[in-house]
């Protein structure tokens, strides 16, 4: 097994970090003070034609794979974007999934070229204020009338609602109670956000400023029957085989966003004389720094084997759950480390790090907490009793 970049690889990865110098430490500072979705990143990658690089090349795609993925979302944060980058493109690569490969022939064409040119943007709206993980219970609800869908109900932490006009929507179709089991009775849907329908509220937050977090309340929204992706009631298998992907792009942008902290860090650390001596020489320094790289590579390497197994077709939920656990610990350590490190100055805004220790709490708690993924690991790998 060799996760060595091949060179197609190696040239993914120059073209990103091209494209992301454009975008330096200074920009993200400004996105991370006045906030503001970073257009101009989102239309850059689209001109070049990364949005759609897992998509199918029948619909404007480039047919690469979830490591070609991972290595483009990793690149993006790396660059000092940080989450405020990559998760200004993040829906663009996992989200439309289950339309790719659950959508018709129809759906894919008028669906996913708007969205890989950059001209539609979307949303991810599944969570619930009250369902939270238990996605089988929520309650927002589509009532089939005629050749439409009403859907009524409430989603919330649905990031880039603002500037959306599309969103993936779960909702349960045949209530709970005349279903077999809790999984059946929910349909997806991708549609119009229907702002006269749609009321989107911002949720202020503890950083990425630059991309929204938002509470959605939803009011009769009428959903056309051809915006519903594969069959009533079939809607929470078909979002099921999003939620490896997104595990694991979400590790490799915590990674990069820890590679950009460690690069920092280092740097100061070399730069910085205290006693006639650089601190860097100092082991006390070192050590942390030392074992922050180890962290992140050693995640980067689950990353690596994650997405290798999801685009062999084999399963990867273990290798998927364990890549977004140890990077998001990974990069948390290399944050608050890089801090350590440059003292007073870490703690500075213009030094850029206190923005990613702020950054790097979201791949701690979403989209998917760690004691979850601790509880599956132990249910599905160790063979324990299901605890929850």
């Amino acid at each position: 097994m060799n996760f060595n970049l091949n060179e197609d690889q190696q040239a993914i990865v120059a073209s990103i970090e091209k494209i992301c110098a454009r975008f330096d430490d200074a920009y993200w500072l400004e996105r991370d003070r006045e906030g503001g979705f970073p257009h101009e990143l989102h239309r850059a990658l689209a001109d070049a034609g990364w949005l759609g690089i897992a998509m199918s090349p029948d619909y404007g795609g480039s047919g690469l794979g979830m490591t070609e993925a991972a290595l483009m979302m990793r690149t993006i944060s790396a660059s000092g974007a940080g989450l405020s980058g990559a998760s200004a493109v993040h829906m663009n690569i996992f989200g439309l999934n289950p339309v790719q490969v659950f959508g018709s022939d129809e759906q894919k064409r008028r669906f996913l070229p708007p969205l890989i040119e950059g001209r539609d943007k979307a949303c991810f709206a599944v969570t619930e204020p009250d369902a939270g993980l238990d996605t089988t219970h929520l309650k927002t609800q589509a009532v089939r009338n005629g050749d439409h869908y009403v859907v009524t109900g409430r989603k919330i932490w649905i990031s880039t609602a603002q500037v959306a006009n599309k969103m993936l929507i779960i909702a349960r179709t045949t209530p709970l109670d005349q279903v077999k089991k809790p999984t059946d009775g929910l349909s997806l849907f991708y549609t119009d956000l229907d702002r006269s329908r749609v009321e989107v509220r911002e949720i202020e937050k503890m950083g990425r400023k630059a991309v929204d977090s938002n509470m959605l309340f939803i009011d009769n929204l009428r959903v056309p029957v051809q915006d519903r992706i594969g069959e009533e009631g079939k809607g929470f298998s078909y979002l099921l085989h999003g939620l490896n992907p997104e595990r694991i792009l979400i590790a490799a942008e915590a990674i990069g966003l820890g590679q950009a902290a460690l690069r920092h860090a280092t740097q100061y650390a070399k730069e910085r004389v205290v006693f006639d001596r650089p601190i860097g020489q100092n082991q006390a320094i070192q050590h942390p720094l030392a074992q922050a790289w180890m962290a992140l590579e050693a995640a980067n390497l689950m990353v690596l084997q994650a997405a290798s197994r999801y685009d062999a077709g084999e399963s990867c939920g273990a290798e998927a759950n364990a890549a977004k656990y140890l990077a998001a610990e990974a990069a948390f350590q290399s944050c608050q480390t890089a801090i350590a490190t440059m003292g007073g100055m870490g703690y500075a805004k213009e030094y850029h790090v206190e923005r990613y220790l702020r950054e790097c709490m979201i791949p701690k708690i979403a989209p998917v907490s760690p004691q979850l993924i601790l509880c599956f690991i132990a249910e599905k790998v160790l063979g324990l009793p299901k605890s929850y």
